[in-house]
């Protein structure tokens, strides 16, 4: 495969799993969490970078393309490690810091501008296999990695 071939399939990667979490979202009633949140914008930047990839398939690009998966890899190993206890997630967003739902009051809880802050980054709202979203997601920006870093080291062909 050439160059280009490879940084516009890295970029399809990312734009997929980006419409799988939004189908997760709006088709299924799955509401994402901060940290989910969190990991959209470096599909977001790979989703630009295999644009620009596709115009002018260059190694630096695919370069920093592998490094914005590397980088979405290490936010989703961070989130899962929140889910399975491993370490604390921030307290804005889990159940062992911040406000909880019981600590609000009708008002708040029936303002529609405080529902999404009542998903925590600690609960797991969909697995598969025993893993969670966040761990699929990281896996996945583990194998598109790879597949930027494979276009980086392609050498400059006609594609």
């Amino acid at each position: 495969m050439t160059r280009r071939t490879l940084i516009i399939l890295a970029g399809l990667g990312s734009a997929g799993l980006l419409m799988a979490a939004f189908g997760f979202q709006y088709l299924a009633g799955l509401l994402p969490c901060a940290m989910c949140l969190w990991q959209r914008w470096p599909h977001v930047a790979a989703i630009a970078l295999g644009a620009l990839g596709a115009a002018i398939p260059s190694a630096f690009i695919a370069f920093l393309g592998g490094l914005t998966m590397l980088g979405n890899a290490g936010i989703a190993l961070y989130h899962t490690g929140v889910e399975r206890d491993w370490w604390e997630g921030p307290t804005s967003c889990t159940s062992g810091g911040g406000q909880s739902v019981t600590d609000m009051s009708i008002e708040e809880l029936l303002n529609p501008n405080t529902g999404p802050q009542l998903v925590l980054c600690d609960q797991v709202s969909w697995e598969m296999f025993g893993l969670s979203m966040a761990s699929w997601n990281g896996i996945a920006c583990v194998v598109l990695a790879l597949i930027w870093f494979a276009a980086a080291n392609r050498r400059r062909t006609a594609g």
